[in-house]
């Protein structure tokens, strides 16, 4: 019953500033401020402040939030752990930005003068090995 009262004391008090504000001409926010005003007396009407008051004054809810929490932290810290481990074993090398190096195209070495890529692909670790050695990687 108290919630009840205050929720249509708030929204009394926020349709007289309403009123203010149209008085002065300024509609727009006028029918701003009324839409909001109305909130707490809606709320009230529909019943959802029972619900809220049973979420907020029960201590096994706010329990219920407190290992959601706990295990939302241990899934996003276990993810980092294995991200760490796994270090980027069987990925291409990749530069600061998270893209390829080169943008995924043949370096001009592994190319050759003609620009065509030579028919042997040995030289395409090498390629990747200067890479590397050359980001200190």
């Amino acid at each position: 019953m108290l919630t009840e009262t205050v929720c249509v004391a708030l929204s009394a008090g926020g349709l007289a500033i309403a009123m203010m504000t149209a008085y002065r001409r300024r509609f727009l926010s006028a029918a701003r401020i009324a839409a909001y005003a109305l909130i707490p007396i809606g709320l009230a009407m529909t019943g959802i402040l029972g619900w809220i008051e049973d979420l907020v004054f029960h201590p096994s809810v706010w329990l219920g939030f407190v290992l959601l929490g706990v295990s939302w932290l241990l899934l996003t810290a276990t993810r980092a752990v294995e991200r760490r481990r796994q270090g980027g074993r069987g990925k291409l090398p990749e530069g600061a930005a998270g893209r390829p190096v080169n943008g995924g195209r043949p370096s001009r070495e592994s190319r050759g003068r003609s620009g065509r890529k030579p028919a042997s692909d040995g030289d395409d670790f090498s390629d990747i090995e200067a890479i590397l050695k050359k980001h200190g990687i």
